[in-house]
């Protein structure tokens, strides 16, 4: 479609756009609208309803929301109605913040970011006149009602939109609620509904974005939802089988190296994406930090063994913002040839340029995930997008277990795959207590309105805010816990004010994030010091895992000092326990019983992939586990469940509750007893009480940042609504013990 002249039925949404703006889009030289942008002009140009804008990645979802966007403040002159774009990550603000001033510096509107590394003086500016495009992330934000909020009124008196970028990125965490609560804070200040218009990648459910977006009216949220109009895709996953490293083979080298010390299937690996990466441009996913580092020395000494300069260049959280920044400079460049080896901090759309392929190295987080990063490659015209896969699996003893014997991690990994190729991704996991946030916000709105009563603070977080799923009980219970700790003191009148622990927080810079990352726990055993792992999964006394290649069970687990005290284990096989925090979905693990039930080729494996699934196939098969739900393997009893980590994990508490020694093994739970009938129709009728007192055992769960103020049982149900589906494992309990007859 060519953009015709203004007036013509061609394109009704160009010529809806103010005159300014069409001229811009002849300058940039578009000969057409996008999906997205020819359908979000008339949908937001009149600021008159949420919208979803919801499209792949560089599918020109930012330029659908801001062309009718700036075309409706055009509409007034000199430009007097603000937006307020709200953005994940400082520099996605600083991406979109020059791809906006190209835009609106013709157009005689500001474009303002706000976050720590701007200047006051920028700031003052907008707020001596507030108008234009107000670029932020949700702690600055927060940190603007905490120490503005009686000018907030003024603030966002003219405020046409509030526009969120990378929606899907918010649902379900704490920022989530955060941000959820802040926008309805907005609207408060404001003293009317603003319009909210979210930017996101296509989710599973797109009804979740919208009562995210506006929750109790998504039936009301319009959803712009455009596809990737049939673009090629190419796939290739490697099968490689675990070697030892080098230097175990040959004892005797000097001076060994990196590839010497390391797994040699991980040189493998490092040695195949040289081969067919070197040259171009690309995204390379570790699913760890200390694997983005190894992978990227590996690469990077292998530029420098064959006299090239380097091309292959870390990105995670933990390095310093000047390397990160590095590493985005090098791949927009565009003069020369580089990759990153990154985690999920390239996942999100910096703007870093085309790639020619992604790397997944190990099963992905996600399928949405997957999709998330694919969307990276393939983005030039009349080119595919190339997934490239490396799943290394173990070498298999007479000992082997379940897992190595299924090859889980390349079956999970052509699971995924699978149900990309269909359209299928993770709906976000919505309904979450979110307690913490709960604490961040009272006292946050306490700092806004110089104090509020009980019941001003149930209305505006609880009753008309985010924080739905928080009952009265619990909200006092959580209230008279911040007065016990002196963060709340309250005035004989009934008003709350901060106490002298309160004020101190909350005058501190780190109070205006909602989050903590995931912490990390020391493991120790007896007096030595084995190492620290992030820990999300819950961890209970007498559970086993695998540290330092070697076999521990769990003696002790002290939140308060961030320990965990373990004791070299013998017996069984307990599982790998990595401390990833990605809970694999209910569908996923269904694939995977499908794609093990299988007899149909896979055309993307290669040949060693191909063998791995074949040996697993036939495992499947000679034992029965299409139909098998319930059986014994190497002295304990194994429930085949095919579920979700939520089912699994939730299941794995309730027995240990009942005395049984469990772990989650992926598409099983391993017990550790000849008979379970008795004990799993025991936990399909357990009552409420019974199951909260189930959760008493588990010894991490502090997980979010405000945890440490709440009572122990409104923690431990948060915990259990964040992580655990106690229904599901209940009723998956119910049907295994029926299989036990």
């Amino acid at each position: 479609m060519s953009l015709p002249a203004s007036g013509s039925t061609d394109s009704r949404s160009f010529d809806l756009l103010d005159e300014r703006i069409r001229r811009w889009i002849w300058r940039e030289g578009w000969t057409e609208l996008r999906d997205a942008q020819e359908r979000a002009v008339p949908a937001l140009i009149d600021a008159g309803r949420d919208v979803i804008i919801a499209a792949a990645t560089a599918a020109g979802k930012t330029e659908a929301a801001f062309l009718p966007i700036l075309s409706n403040l055009l509409r007034d002159e000199p430009c007097g109605g603000s937006v307020l774009y709200i953005s994940p990550l400082k520099a996605l603000i600083n991406d979109q913040w020059s791809r906006l001033d190209k835009l609106c510096e013709s157009l005689d509107i500001p474009v303002t970011g706000w976050h720590g590394d701007v200047s006051s003086g920028r700031k003052q500016r907008f707020l001596k006149k507030p108008a234009g495009v107000l670029l932020i992330t949700p702690e600055s934000l927060e940190a603007m009602f905490v120490t503005r909020g009686a000018s907030l009124a003024a603030t966002f008196g003219a405020l046409r939109y509030v526009v969120v970028d990378e929606l899907h990125a918010f649902i379900g965490s704490e920022r989530g609620m955060q941000l959820q609560s802040l926008m309805q804070r907005v609207d408060r200040a404001c003293a009317r509904v603003v319009p909210r218009v979210g930017l996101s990648a296509t989710l599973g459910d797109m009804r979740l974005a919208a009562e995210f977006l506006r929750p109790g009216a998504a039936q009301d949220v319009h959803i712009i939802e455009s596809g990737n109009a049939g673009q090629e895709l190419k796939i290739l996953l490697k099968g490689y089988v675990e070697k030892p490293p080098r230097i175990h083979v040959e004892p005797d080298i000097e001076n060994p190296g990196l590839e010497d010390i390391v797994p040699a299937s991980t040189v493998e690996v490092a040695s195949h994406m040289y081969k067919v990466l070197r040259g171009s441009n690309n995204l390379i996913f570790p699913n760890s930090r200390r694997q983005v580092e190894l992978y990227a020395d590996l690469l990077r000494r292998a530029c420098e063994r064959d006299g090239y300069p380097n091309e292959f260049w870390p990105h995670h959280g933990s390095l310093s913002k000047e390397l990160r920044e590095q590493t985005e400079a090098a791949l927009k460049a565009g003069d020369r040839p580089a990759s990153a080896v990154c985690t999920t901090t390239l996942e999100l759309g910096i703007d870093i340029g085309a790639v020619k392929s992604v790397v997944q190295v190990g099963a992905p987080p996600s399928v949405a995930s997957l999709r998330q990063r694919l969307g990276r490659s393939g983005r030039r015209k009349g080119e595919a997008a190339i997934l490239r896969g490396y799943c290394v699996e173990a070498e298999l003893h007479s000992d082997a277990d379940l897992s190595d014997r299924l090859r889980e991690g390349l079956v999970q990994s052509v699971a995924m795959i699978n149900l990309l190729l269909r359209g299928w991704f993770e709906p976000p996991r919505a309904g979450g207590m979110h307690p913490s946030t709960l604490v961040q916000q009272i006292l946050s709105v306490i700092a806004e309105r110089g104090g509020a009563r009980a019941s001003e603070l149930w209305d505006t977080l609880v009753a008309q805010g985010p924080f739905s799923a928080i009952d009265k009980a619990s909200f006092a219970a959580i209230l008279r816990g911040l007065g016990a700790k002196d963060l709340l003191v309250q005035e004989a009148g009934g008003l709350l004010l901060h106490g002298p622990a309160g004020e101190r927080l909350v005058n501190h810079y780190e109070f205006y994030a909602s989050f903590t990352t995931d912490d990390e726990f020391r493991i120790i055993a007896g007096a030595k010091v084995l190492g620290s792992l992030p820990v999300s999964r819950p961890l209970t006394p007498g559970q086993g895992l695998v540290f330092g290649g070697q076999r521990w069970r769990v003696q002790e687990v002290d939140a308060g000092k961030k320990t965990v005290y373990v004791k070299a284990d013998q017996g069984g096989v307990p599982p790998v326990f990595d401390g990833g925090g990605s809970l694999v979905h209910d569908e996923v693990r269904r694939e995977m019983f499908n794609v093990l039930n299988d007899q149909a080729p896979v055309v993307f494996l290669d040949t060693t992939g191909r063998e791995l699934l074949e040996e697993a196939r036939r495992y499947f098969a000679s034992n029965e586990l299409a139909t098998r739900a319930v059986f014994r393997h190497g002295g304990n009893t194994i429930l085949a469940t095919w579920s979700g980590d939520g089912i699994n994990d939730a299941l794995v508490v309730l027995l240990r509750a009942e005395g049984l020694d469990a772990w989650n093994l992926g598409p099983v739970v391993s017990v550790r007893a000849d008979a379970v009938k008795d004990t799993l129709q025991r936990i399909a009728s357990l009552t409420p009480a019974q199951k909260a007192d189930a959760l008493r055992a588990i010894g991490n769960i502090d997980n979010e940042k405000w945890d440490w103020t709440l009572p122990d049982d409104v923690k431990r149900s948060a915990y259990a609504s964040l992580r655990l589906d106690m229904p599901g494992a209940q009723a998956l309990a119910r049907r295994l013990a029926a299989a036990c007859e």
